[in-house]
């Protein structure tokens, strides 16, 4: 049954260095899927990247995307997450970055000469997790 929040399990699979695939529609109407590191804030899925790429400008386009989180270890065992965009910024981009890093690597981020990094906060509406 689909519910709007999220549950402990949920978050665990979240906070662990479990990757995020993200589907967002790009312009022509395709559905893009790229592979990002995640985290969250409360209530909130944090995600990050660097500006210039074409799935930031498809999810502000966009405005929603859903996100499935699958567990390294146990691949049948995955939240999926259509969220709302709610949160756009710049500010504290890079320590955000830096936090992922170490979860996902155990080191700092190496960021690119005149690399900006953009943080996304979205909301969730509908989240299903599954488990075997």
């Amino acid at each position: 049954m689909p519910r709007s929040t999220l549950q402990p399990r949920d978050r665990e699979l979240i906070s662990a260095p479990n990757f995020c695939h993200v589907a967002v529609p790009a312009e022509d109407g395709t559905i893009q899927t790229v592979v990002v590191w995640v985290d969250v804030d409360g209530d909130r899925i944090v995600l990050n990247s660097a500006e210039g790429r074409s799935w930031p400008a498809n999810l502000r386009r966009a405005g929603r995307a859903t996100l499935t989180v699958m567990n390294l270890d146990n691949p049948q065992e995955f939240v999926s997450i259509v969220a709302r965009l709610v949160e756009d910024t710049n500010d504290g981009a890079d320590d955000v970055i830096n936090a992922l890093a170490h979860k996902y690597d155990g080191r700092d981020y190496d960021f690119q000469p005149g690399q900006q990094r953009v943080t996304f906060r979205l909301e969730p509406e509908r989240i299903v997790r599954h488990s075997d």
